[in-house]
Order: structure tokens, then sequence, then C-alpha cells
């Protein structure tokens, strides 16, 4: 497994590979990484002759009072991951090399990027498509692979792609859920274990709706004020969002259906947790 820091050779790596006729699988990251970050390695190692990770926490995707000093790191635990998962190559600029002196172009995926996420976090995903594209050209992939845990991130990376014809293909992956049903993160390791056990609102919300969706019922307001009542009773949860949308447009629904995303932001202590279900999917 080859380690590579400097964007330029990165770059030259993957023309080399290209021309030599190597497909590239790509999974971007920004490190301390659990089974749903090796889940999409797997799948990536499957999926192409070479396979990158990339770690770098992105600064431009942080807000102002956001954790980009303290967002958790640690390279050694990471390769290893990356080592048993088959990972060829590990990108790790800095973001020196990625957004030099003189730095001043941003991509904006302008409607959806706008809800949700976007609407708690302002220029979020301005970052998030600007740091991904740079890193599809420096990485040069095929394929690359994506998480639905951050499924707002997904539909705008994949709208991002089509819209500016860039030739990889989107592959989104499972949200992989702890034994107790919380969406794996890696902020998760804010939590402390009374904060750990109020975090599993969240699920058990999904959990609700999903069967009182299964149950018949297709109102949203009734779905959302059933959630509402769920987690509002856990003490330490306070609820940035909780929303359903259109599964593709991210428009707001009156009426629920199978391609209706439920999506959820909460804050447990500091620690904001998201995570979301499409009703015509299984958990």
């Amino acid at each position: 497994m080859k380690i590579i820091t400097a964007v330029e050779e990165m770059q030259q790596t993957a023309l080399t590979l290209k021309r030599l006729g190597k497909r590239i699988a790509f999974v971007p990251t920004m490190g301390f990484l659990h089974e749903g970050h090796a889940s999409l390695l797997r799948e990536g190692r499957r999926l192409g002759d070479i396979l990158v990770l990339s770690i770098f926490v992105n600064p431009i995707q942080f807000g102002q009072n956001e954790d980009l000093s303290r967002y958790p790191r640690d390279m050694e635990a990471d390769c290893r991951i990356a080592a048993e998962c088959g990972v060829d190559i590990v990108f790790t600029p800095d973001a020196a090399g990625m957004y030099p002196a003189g730095f001043q172009t941003s991509i904006t995926v302008r409607d959806l990027s706008l809800p949700l996420c976007g609407a708690s976090r302002p220029g979020h995903f301005d970052g998030v498509s600007t740091v991904v594209t740079k890193l599809f050209n420096m990485v040069q992939p095929d394929v690359a692979l994506f998480g639905n845990k951050d499924y707002q991130q997904l539909a705008v990376i994949r709208r991002m792609t089509q819209d500016l014809n860039l030739p990889v293909r989107i592959v989104g992956m499972p949200i992989v859920r702890e034994q107790d049903g919380l969406a794996m993160s890696s902020r998760n390791s804010y939590l402390s274990p009374e904060q750990r056990q109020s975090t599993l609102c969240l699920s058990r919300a999904i959990r609700l709706c999903r069967e009182l969706y299964g149950a018949g019922m297709r109102d949203v307001a009734g779905l959302r004020r059933a959630a509402m009542e769920l987690i509002e009773a856990e003490p330490a949860a306070v609820v940035d969002y909780l929303d359903f949308r259109d599964g593709a447009t991210l428009e707001p629904l009156d009426t629920a259906d199978d391609t209706t995303l439920m999506a959820l932001a909460v804050k447990i202590g500091n620690t904001r947790l998201i995570d979301n279900t499409v009703f015509g999917e299984g958990l």
C-alpha cells in the first residue's frame, strides 16, 4: 500500500494508471475510519483494478464554531483498516496543497444544497462540491463510492457529476449501523456513555415512522408529529430538523410514498448527528 501526500504526485500516478488501462475506484473520506467506511472500501476493491482512499479533513466545508480543530484523527488506525480492505493508494494531502495561496474557486449545486443540512450549515455543500471535484481531478476515478448516511451530500455529488459531465460513476452504499441501531459516524466518538444512550432516539424515530408508513399512514404532518414526540421525550436531544422530502429532488412533501426521504439532524450535547431512511428501502 502506497501513501501519497503531494497533489502533483497523486495526479501523475493516476494519469499513468489510466494510460495503462487500469480502472480506478475511489473512496474519499475525512478519516477516523469505521465499519461504514470499510464497507465502501470493500465494494471499491471489487469494482476497480486500483483502489484509492483519500483522507483529508476539508476546512472549507466547516462553518464558524464547528468542529474542524477537534475532528477526530487517527492515521495509524486508518492505514490499518485501509490495508485490511485491500487499498492500493492512501492519498493524504494537506490544506496548503489542496488550497494554495490565491485559491478562489468554488462549486455550487444550487437547489439541492439549500434545505436540510444546507439550511443549518450555510456554505457546507459548496465546500463538499469543491473538494470532491478537486479530488476527482487528482485521482481520476472511474467509480467513486459514498455512504447513504450523508444522503443530501450524495444527492449533491450525483447532481454535480452529471451537470459537469464528469466521467465518474457514483455509487451510494447502505448505512451501516451499530447493533442498537445508531448509524456509524466518526463523530460518535464525541459522545459520553450517557449521551450514547440518548442517541438511540434517532433510529427509534425512524423505526416508528417506517412502522406507521407500513401500517398505511401517508400524512407527512402526522408522521412528523409522531417522530417529534418520540425525540422530544429524550431530555438530551435538541432537534435541528426533522423533515420528509422527495428522495430525488429533496422538495417538501405533504403525502409520503415509497420514494419519500425521512431525514433528521439532532444535537446530543454538543454533537450533531444525522440519520435518514427512504420508506421504500430496507434499513
